[in-house]
């Protein structure tokens, strides 16, 4: 989406107060009329300032996003403002080191708020070009980077591929036509910079598996048939892959069909050196029914994503360098009330469902926070979390042996996505290993002990 034509450079503004909420109220005044009268701008000021003490929209960086969606003509509004000396919010540190607010003022029909939410998110995940950002002195250079930032042109160089590696990719290429693969899948963590795709391969899919926690270059996406983006946490050769194949087959960029020759390295090494031919039909031959039904009915792929994304951070980040057991169960339909009892009180009940759901950038550290709550996440296909801290009890001809090491979590997620049209993932507090489940049938995404995905 093109966020740039939503941002005008008057609404990019330097911030006189000192405070969140003159703050906030600076780039309502500076919206102007676009919001209504002196009564409306201050319904909106205490609706953004009720949902900041509710969920906080500090984004980490030094950006805070408030957000909010009401009836109005047009989809997005934008105002940005500067403010090198932070802002005063209730004594909480995170709003001492903001040193950049973006307003965004959705209208309440827009039906891809989340995504909007997530994609500005994005933009600021790295420290190094928000801290580029804020190197311009001037008012004009700042709005100049900002529009640039936004719209996609300021973005990291591409590295000039070295010999070693060109001749790595035509060898791969060489190896992919004489074992008849239908693509290449490109694993773009080796590389920083990116991967100088210039020369495609011939009658083949290049697809480019990237972090999704790193910026990327505009250029790429001319130069490759798909893009999947998986967040990575490890530093061993192709830790991507699993992942990455199922994210390409549940979007379609992938078939069962497919032999595919995977290319990577070790991760920020420059330099490739691992090559891989794999059939997707064997390798998933477990999951996979001769219906493909990998995913089921009204689960959405990006969701998904971002909960695969929260299990890596859980099995590697964790607490003091220990993994977090955690059970997510996807697809929660009525049906399965029978099949649940709270353990605690639901820490979700009676908030919107926005604020809610999974694609919602600031519900990432929530799910983590909560995440050390015995039982099971429930969320719908669409991202929406029903509850948290749910005990799983189906009937027992559901419950199957589970492999040595595998525990609790790993059978109830067996039980219930075999009782029920859903997918459970798990992540092992003992080991940090992710598991998927469909049908009963288990799908290791990373090797036990290591929190590394294979």
């Amino acid at each position: 989406m093109r966020l740039n034509r939503y941002v005008a450079k008057t609404r990019i503004v330097d911030l006189k107060s000192t405070d969140f909420r003159g703050a906030i109220d600076e780039l309502l005044t500076v919206i102007g009329s676009r919001i209504g009268g002196n009564y409306r701008r201050k319904r909106i000021l205490r609706e953004l300032l009720v949902r900041e003490k509710a969920m906080t929209t500090y984004l980490g960086n030094g950006v805070v996003m408030p957000h909010i969606r009401f009836k109005m003509n047009g989809a997005y509004i934008f105002a940005i403002g500067r403010c090198p000396d932070g802002l005063d919010y209730e004594g909480k540190p995170e709003y001492e080191a903001t040193r950049i607010v973006v307003l965004l003022l959705a209208s309440e029909q827009d039906r891809n708020y989340l995504s909007v939410l997530a994609e500005v998110a994005k933009l600021f995940q790295e420290q190094a070009m928000v801290d580029y950002l804020l190197e311009e002195k001037t008012l004009t250079g700042f709005r100049e980077r900002f529009l640039q930032r936004i719209s996609g042109e300021l973005v990291k160089p591409i590295l000039k591929q070295s010999r070693f590696n060109r001749l790595f990719l035509r060898e791969a290429e060489t190896i992919a036509r004489e074992a008849n693969c239908t693509s290449i899948l490109l694993f773009e963590d080796t590389v920083e910079g990116g991967i100088d795709a210039s020369r495609p391969f011939a009658k083949m899919k290049t697809v480019r598996v990237r972090d999704s926690q790193v910026s990327e270059s505009r250029e790429h996406r001319m130069k490759f048939d798909a893009t999947i983006e998986i967040r990575s946490f490890a530093n061993q050769r192709l830790s991507q892959l699993r992942s990455a194949i199922l994210i390409g087959l549940t979007r379609g960029i992938l078939s069962h069909e497919d032999r595919i020759c995977c290319v990577g390295g070790i991760p920020r090494s420059n330099q490739f050196d691992t090559l891989a031919v794999i059939d997707v039909s064997e390798e998933f031959s477990t999951v996979l029914t001769a219906e493909k039904n990998l995913l089921p009915s009204g689960v959405a792929v990006e969701v998904i994503e971002r909960i695969l994304s929260i299990a890596s951070e859980l099995a590697v980040e964790g607490r003091e360098g220990r993994p977090i057991g955690c059970l997510f169960v996807l697809g929660y339909s009525e049906k399965m009330n029978k099949m649940i009892t709270p353990l605690v009180l639901n820490p979700f009940f009676g908030h919107k469902e926005e604020d809610r759901n999974v694609l919602n950038p600031f519900m990432h550290e929530t799910i983590k926070e909560f995440s050390s709550i015995d039982g099971a996440f429930m969320i719908r296909g669409n991202g929406v979390v029903e509850s948290a801290g749910s005990l799983i009890h189906t009937h027992g001809d559901f419950y199957l042996d589970m492999p040595s090491g595998l525990g609790a979590r790993h059978s109830a997620a067996s039980a219930i996505s075999m009782a029920a049209d859903c997918i459970a993932v798990v992540v092992s507090a003992s080991s940090g290993q992710i598991t998927l489940f469909r049908k009963g049938v288990m799908l290791p995404l990373s090797h036990r002990g290591s929190g590394d995905h294979i």
